[in-house]
């Protein structure tokens, strides 16, 4: 068991690793091995890092702060944890651009509170996904708020999980801007029905007959 110091982090064999901002100040339980160190709360899992060889490192989760740095957008340029995302390949030339184009539309401050709330959805996204989110919402003329990149990564999750044969794509194998419902498209590439119409024939005589032996039923109860 260890504490969770006010930075967020605890302390293991003189290096720190970092814990969602919400377990400062509570004590959590380390579980390390010879590649990972992985942390609980109670029972929950609630981090999980690699782990550090040299001593007096640091190994620190961009996703653990967000709620620090939503609060306080003005700490996000010179955090310890955006830097080591950028060197993992966590933090892209994509999430900057979008950075930028968003500083640029809403201004420093509420600019970077916007990319961090993109940064959010990750918790429910898959990085690919939310990096493919990211980039067509760019292109899409400023459309740079959570909901837009939410929406967006869902069609690139839906166009990698069930891709539809012969739907109009774009250069990067994303559909086009044309709307086509799903419905439409398979009522338009359904075989030719070469069956025969139906009849209901059969049904009619099947009504005649019935009238028929009623009558006759009627007739016998009035002898």
């Amino acid at each position: 068991m260890g504490p969770v110091d006010r930075y967020s982090q605890i302390a293991v064999r003189t290096n720190r690793y970092s814990v969602p901002v919400r377990l400062i100040g509570k004590r959590v339980r380390v579980v390390l091995d010879a590649s990972h160190l992985v942390v609980y709360d109670q029972n929950v899992e609630v981090a999980r890092h690699e782990r550090l060889i040299a001593k007096g490192g640091c190994r620190l989760e961009l996703d653990h702060y967000l709620e620090a740095l939503i609060r306080k957008p003005g700490a996000f340029p010179g955090a310890t944890a955006l830097e080591q995302a950028r060197s993992a390949g966590k933090f892209t030339p994509v999430h900057d651009a979008c950075w930028a184009q968003a500083r640029k539309i809403h201004g420093e401050r509420d600019g970077t509170r916007a990319l961090i709330g993109v940064l959010l959805l990750g918790r429910h996204i898959p990085h690919e996904h939310l990096v493919a989110g990211l980039a067509t919402a760019l292109r899409a003329a400023g459309a740079l708020t959570a909901d837009a990149v939410a929406l967006e990564a869902r069609k690139a999750a839906l166009a990698e999980d069930d891709p539809v044969p012969g739907l109009p794509t774009t250069g990067t194998g994303q559909p086009s801007g044309t709307v086509t419902f799903l419905h439409e498209w398979r009522l338009a590439h359904l075989p030719p029905d070469t069956r025969p119409l139906l009849s209901v024939t059969p049904y009619d005589q099947l009504l005649r007959r019935r009238r028929a032996s009623g009558g006759a039923h009627r007739e016998e109860e009035a002898q």
